[in-house]
């Protein structure tokens, strides 16, 4: 008997029976033919009732009924469609996260203490960047809506947040964090801007310094406004007049970081130090430093990489952010899992690290 595979005389290939052609589809090499749980069922040779119950850990299956239920799934890559399972229950067991820029090293370990948060309660986290853009927030923050996630945490980058008042009353809790929500009440999670401004100036002040420069991001964020006021705050408090050439809010982007740096270190009386309002702008300033010919003292918002590492390190103000995540994240699920108590404002403090740079006595 001639038992040589017949080859197709117009391809040169060996024909694919039709079962195994049913078996590739089954196993997933074509998209978008995820295999069913009647799938399964044909493989194990049981009943659908029975799939349901091993996929969902009911009882009432014998062991060897469940061992080939479960080589079956294996064998198909068969995935529990959990949406329609949570959906049957009200919820959908994800939360998204709104950041203003997934590239900022500060958003770091927010995102991860949300993460797991999120994932202690059961919870998938979705996240997106704004891109420090209102429009962009806005229809981030309702997409991640339009898709059922059971609440949000906002990192805003707009001042109105009326869009999602039909959503916060639809049931979707929705805590903001680092900056509070615009023309709307809703929980909120800070960190003491102010204070923690004020404290890394007055440092700068107790070390001799009368002439300090302030270099911050935009006016209209909160944080940058609030500590522009610290910043105003600690000087009053010493009694010192605060020229205009020693402030510069704006975009943090190294060219105008750097031109508001240069033009404070020039002139007949340039400053002595500098408080810089968070870790892109202190960044910008250590590079201006390092080529001046002067020592000039630092203390910066935000810790950054390797500032330790540095000569001499940099002194900051820290803030928390993992506990500024994980505050926010608790808080929401604290809405979902329970009644609906009065939005909350939830202020977390400041940290001066002193490192050398904010030691520096004045040059003159």
């Amino acid at each position: 008997m001639d038992r040589r595979i017949p080859v197709d005389d117009r391809t040169g290939r060996r024909p694919v029976p039709e079962t195994a052609r049913r078996a590739d589809r089954l196993s997933g090499s074509r998209y978008g033919n995820r295999p069913t749980m009647k799938d399964v069922a044909a493989r194990a040779g049981v009943g659908l009732k029975t799939v349901s119950r091993v996929v969902n850990s009911e009882p009432g299956v014998t062991p060897d009924t469940e061992r080939r239920v479960q080589e079956a799934i294996d064998a198909l890559g068969f995935r529990r469609n959990d949406s329609a399972r949570v959906l049957r229950k009200g919820r959908t067991a994800s939360i998204g996260l709104v950041l203003e820029d997934l590239a900022d090293p500060f958003y770091g370990p927010l995102s991860r203490a949300v993460e797991e948060v999120a994932r202690a309660h059961g919870a998938l986290l979705i996240n997106g960047s704004s891109a420090e853009d209102p429009d962009r927030e806005q229809e981030l923050a309702l997409a991640l809506c339009a898709r059922r996630v059971d609440g949000l945490v906002v990192i805003p980058a707009g001042d109105d947040h009326r869009y999602l008042e039909p959503e916060m009353k639809a049931g979707v809790a929705t805590v903001f964090v680092d900056r509070p929500a615009g023309r709307i009440d809703a929980d909120v999670v800070l960190s003491d801007n102010l204070g923690g401004a004020r404290d890394g100036v007055a440092h700068l002040i107790a070390h001799g310094h009368r002439r300090i420069g302030f270099i911050g991001d935009m006016p209209r964020i909160h944080t940058a406004a609030e500590r522009l006021r610290g910043y105003r705050a600690a000087m009053q408090d010493a009694g010192i007049a605060v020229e205009d050439a020693w402030m510069s809010l704006g975009v943090t982007v190294p060219e105008r970081v750097r031109r508001a740096a240069e033009g404070m270190l020039a002139g007949p009386s340039p400053v002595t130090a500098i408080f810089t309002g968070n870790n892109r702008v202190t960044v910008t300033v250590v590079r201006v430093l390092a080529e001046h010919r002067r020592p000039v003292a630092l203390v910066g918002f935000d810790d950054i990489e390797l500032a330790d590492l540095l000569q001499p390190g940099v002194t900051v103000v820290a803030q928390d952010a993992a506990a500024l995540g994980r505050t926010a994240a608790e808080r929401l699920f604290r809405r979902l899992d329970g009644p609906s108590p009065a939005p909350e404002r939830i202020e977390l403090p400041t940290r001066l690290i002193t490192r050398g740079s904010g030691e520096l006595p004045p040059a003159d």
